[in-house]
Order: C-alpha cells, then sequence, then structure tokens
C-alpha cells in the first residue's frame, strides 16, 4: 500500500480505458485494461484503497468528452491534468516487452515485428504518468 500520494494514471478510449497508479519515486502500484462502462466505478474504487492525489490523462481521442464524465461522475471531484500523449502507443509496446520479456521462440523475432499478447493501454496511462513526472522535474507544469 502506498504511504505517500500516487498518481493516477488514465489512458481514454471509446471501448477500453488504461489505468495505472504510481508514486513519485516511479513505483507502479496498479495498472490495468478494462472497459469503458468500468471506469467510474473502477477509478473510485483506487480512490478507496490508494492516496491519489491527481488524475493524468492523454489529451487526445475522447479527451474531453471523459474529462466531463470525470467531473460529474465521480462522487469527489479530483484534480485532472493533461499531458501529451502522441506516439505513447509506440513507446508503451517497446515498454511492454521491457516489462515481459518474450520467452522462448518468441525471443528470436525482431523486437519491431513483435505485438504484444493483450491490450497495453495500461501501459499507455504509466507511460502518461512518466511523463507528467517528467514535466515537473524540467519545469514545464501547467495545464
Amino acid at each position: 500500500m502506498a504511504e505517500q500520494p500516487v498518481i493516477l494514471g488514465f489512458d481514454p478510449g471509446r471501448q477500453k480505458c488504461g489505468v495505472a497508479v504510481m508514486g513519485v519515486d516511479r513505483r507502479i502500484y496498479y495498472h490495468q485494461v478494462i472497459s469503458s462502462e468500468e471506469t467510474i466505478s473502477t477509478i473510485s474504487s483506487l480512490r478507496s484503497q490508494f492516496p491519489i492525489s491527481l488524475l493524468v490523462m492523454g489529451d487526445q481521442t475522447s479527451s474531453k468528452t471523459w474529462r466531463q464524465k470525470l467531473e460529474t461522475d465521480l462522487s469527489e471531484p479530483m484534480r485532472i491534468i493533461t499531458v501529451d500523449e502522441r506516439n505513447s502507443s509506440l513507446e508503451a509496446r517497446d515498454r511492454y516487452w521491457q516489462m515481459y520479456p518474450p520467452k522462448g521462440l518468441a525471443r528470436l523475432i525482431p523486437e519491431g515485428m513483435r505485438t504484444p499478447p493483450r491490450p497495453i493501454d495500461d501501459i499507455v496511462a504509466i507511460l502518461l504518468i512518466e511523463r507528467y513526472l517528467g514535466r515537473l522535474v524540467s519545469g514545464g507544469v501547467g495545464e
């Protein structure tokens, strides 16, 4: 369980969303791909489990719609920050193989030709938090 405040990463999508909980020390406490219908209940559940201080979400696909939904449907409002999510899916694919190295014959397939065996929206959510933290370090914080 996280002692310090943590950040909730959210990769919004129409059918599925990625969520992740990460500390400012970049320790990952939770990550999951969920259906869009589960988003509000999942975020509410995570808020009861972790001391979430802020929600960081991507700024592309349906982010404006999701921001409004989060602001109206969550029982307690949250601070929401958007970050640039360009190229995050490609980056997440590489990160997937770092987190879950291929085994057996799959190791022989060149990295650029490997396809993760599951959706990676949760890894995108992790990357969004890292981008936000990177902005903090470089002094480029803001909305």
